[in-house]
């Protein structure tokens, strides 16, 4: 039963209060008030039995029992036991609902002991009046312990995270009707950009968003001539000093989002610019004001990504450790089994047959375990998207004996967690089509980053690309991924055989570097 602690402590409440009421209210043997304390009674069973029965009513019958109960004393405003009653809804609410809930059961119930007093006796005296007072007083600080109490058996129910997140997206749901704007980063930012332009003629100019320790490019903008490796060395600079900085034709100034700084916005002014220092520093000044909205358009958009992102792993992980934990042993005792079953085969045929079924299994177990790597590796914030590369392959090339050589150029600044996310995936699966389907004895890999942009090819001597598979979704789903990030995704077949599979991120921004002396060569043999 959900909250059953909460239950047993509202339950155990209302019979203590009554049995406290009960005691003078019977002594005294005043007919109204015995009927008012009946009233009580059965008024909290049957709400006892709606918040057991339906946890969804407890909001409302927060409010109609705190109603009901000031309704009561407000008849018997002359006994002190029947207006001791009071401070149970406030305890209740506190329960259920915290803080919130104490605040409404008080007001109820103060409304409802007011008007119905007024309405049976005429103006409340002095002494009613401090009756009231005193029992609301002591239900507002039942209530404060109610809250307190409800934060430490939420501390320990293990379903708690669980219950709050789904408020918390119901919440977001219902809010979504009013992002006009949506929650796509790299859309927000262009947004941003064109705004900058247009106040700004620069010649280039990109978004940068915090990353851990350093910064990562979200979107960027490059005319012939545009310097953005210096727009991304005065963005960082901007950021470490929380202010705007302007320098000879280049800019940088942070946004500020709701809570913190979101995204630093640099740009250079082509040669030739009639923009001078000052007008310069002044025109950026009034951007940065102007851009308040836009900017926390962007931190909602990155928070949402960041849960997408956190939940997703999550799921991956689960799912890995139940293949491997299931799935995968399942099919590796089977194989045991043939083998004991080979070793008493009573034909010939049958055991070339139960050595066909025992390969089968065998591949069957290797693909179980390629997909176990899948789902287990990833892109993390102390790994780039080049080393997740080169630990995939060593894996893949472990586990089919194909080798796999991978020629990585990767620069320090990094990309958007979400856009190397994909660009993992498609390069995943791209190699894990090779390794199924290629019947190839080689696979290269390219990998090229130069943020904000990105090349990535692979490239194997097997069969190519064949018929399609009416059960493969693999080359849809790069699609898909490329389609996210606003990339290129190319399948081709070379003169020489073979297959390659390239994505490269959008063609309007400038070509990754040329390759410079940190570029690595990787291989992985046989």
């Amino acid at each position: 039963m959900r909250n059953a602690p909460d239950l047993r402590i509202a339950a155990a409440a209302r019979g203590f209060v009554l049995l406290a009421l009960g005691g003078p209210i019977l002594w005294d043997q005043k007919v109204p008030s015995v009927i008012a304390l009946a009233a009580l009674g059965t008024g909290w069973l049957l709400t006892l039995s709606l918040e057991m029965r339906a946890p969804r009513l407890r909001v409302p019958l927060v409010v109609l029992d705190a109603g009901f109960v000031g309704l009561v004393a407000g008849t018997e405003l002359g006994v002190q036991a029947v207006l001791g009653a009071l401070a149970v809804p406030p305890f209740v609410a506190g329960l259920w609902r915290g803080l919130r809930g104490v605040l409404l059961a008080l007001s109820a119930e103060l409304i409802a002991v007011v008007v119905v007093g007024i309405a049976s006796g005429g103006p409340l005296t002095a002494d009613q009046s401090l009756a009231i007072f005193t029992w609301a007083a002591m239900g507002l600080a039942l209530g404060m312990v109610a809250t307190f109490v409800r934060g430490a058996l939420r501390d320990d129910d293990p379903m708690a995270p669980y219950r709050h997140a789904s408020d918390l997206l119901r919440e977001l749901n219902h809010l979504s009707v009013g992002l006009s704007s949506g929650l796509e980063p790299r859309s927000l930012g262009g947004v941003i950009l064109s705004a900058v332009l247009d106040e700004v003629p620069a010649s280039a100019m990109s978004i940068h968003v915090p990353l851990d320790d350093h910064l990562a490019t979200l979107t960027a903008k490059s005319l012939p001539g545009g310097d953005l490796d210096r727009c991304a060395d005065f963005a960082t600079a901007a950021w470490a000093r929380d202010q705007v900085v302007v320098e000879d034709g280049i800019f940088a100034f942070p946004l500020e989002g709701h809570r913190s700084t979101v995204a630093v916005v640099s740009g250079s002014l082509p040669p030739g610019s009639s923009i001078g220092p000052d007008e310069l520093r002044h025109r950026v000044t009034r951007l940065q004001v102007a851009l308040e909205e836009q900017a926390v358009q962007l931190e909602t958009g990155l928070l949402f990504d960041a849960f997408r992102d956190t939940a997703t792993a999550d799921e991956r992980q689960r799912l890995s450790r139940e293949m491997h934990d299931g799935v995968a042993q399942d099919i590796a005792s089977l194989g045991y089994l043939v083998d004991a079953l080979a070793a008493q085969a009573p034909t010939p045929e049958a055991e070339a047959q139960l050595g066909m079924l025992r390969e089968r299994v065998t591949a069957i177990v290797s693909e179980v375990r390629r997909s176990v790597t899948t789902l287990r590796t990833t892109v993390g914030t102390s790994e780039s998207l080049g080393t997740a590369i080169v630990g995939v392959t060593r894996n893949l090339s472990q586990t089919s004996g194909i080798p796999i050589e991978v020629t990585l150029d990767e620069q320090a600044q990094r990309l958007r967690p979400e856009v190397e996310a994909e660009l993992f995936r498609i390069t995943q699966e791209a190699l894990n089509n090779a390794v199924k389907h290629a019947e190839c004895r080689t696979i290269r890999v390219h990998c090229q980053v130069a943020a904000p942009t990105a090349a990535i090819t692979v490239i194997d001597d097997g069969k190519g690309l064949g018929e399609a598979r009416s059960d493969s979704y693999g080359m849809g789903i790069m699609r898909e991924r490329a389609h996210l990030i606003d990339a290129d995704l190319a399948i081709e077949e070379p003169p020489g055989g073979g297959l390659s599979v390239s994505v490269r991120l959008p063609a309007e921004q400038r070509p990754p570097a040329a390759p410079t002396p940190e570029t690595k060569q990787v291989s992985t043999p046989r």
